[in-house]
């Protein structure tokens, strides 16, 4: 298919297929970082977190479904770089006080990255009349906004302090 025969649909299944691959990127990775941090709570949080992103990948290959493809990853190198950057923080600061305000800060650069994708795939979804999928990734949306927060309390409330 030539680019100018592209359409926003084709766009909307690309963008799907590399949040896809970047959710089960994440999702082998939590295994990992529910055993980096010190705080026993943030380990839990991690953990809990690992629960959520096998619902958002559900989710996701529900939206598939609908679509009419098979649920397939493209290669997310974003994900691949953000998590290659938070193994290397924790090497670099394991055993440190600053160790899980790292941790939080990596976990918070991979949940942004999901906000901005869920948030352009849901308006792309309502644009091309898929209310169904625009309903799914809101969800997924939310679950990544109510972790980006949880992680922003955890370190303003202990975590940040200790590193200092």
């Amino acid at each position: 298919m030539a680019a100018s025969d592209k359409t926003l649909d084709d766009l909307f299944v690309d963008m799907l297929k590399d949040v896809y691959s970047a959710e089960k990127q994440i999702l082998a990775a939590l295994g990992k970082m529910t055993k980096m941090p010190d705080s026993e709570k943030l380990a839990l949080a991690f953990d809990t977190h690992r629960a959520e992103t096998e619902g958002q990948i559900e989710r996701l290959e529900q939206i598939f479904a609908s679509v009419g493809k098979p649920p397939q990853g493209k290669t997310c190198a974003a994900m691949q770089g953000i998590l290659q950057e938070a193994n290397e923080m924790a090497e670099e600061f394991k055993g440190s006080d600053a160790l899980d305000a790292g941790i939080i800060a990596s976990a918070q650069a991979i949940e942004h990255y999901e906000i901005t994708r869920y948030g352009t795939l849901k308006s792309w979804a309502l644009e091309l009349g898929m209310q169904d999928a625009a309903r799914l990734l809101e969800r997924n949306l939310q679950e990544e906004k109510k972790t980006d927060q949880l992680l922003t309390k955890m370190a303003e409330e202990r975590i940040n302090a200790r590193a200092a």
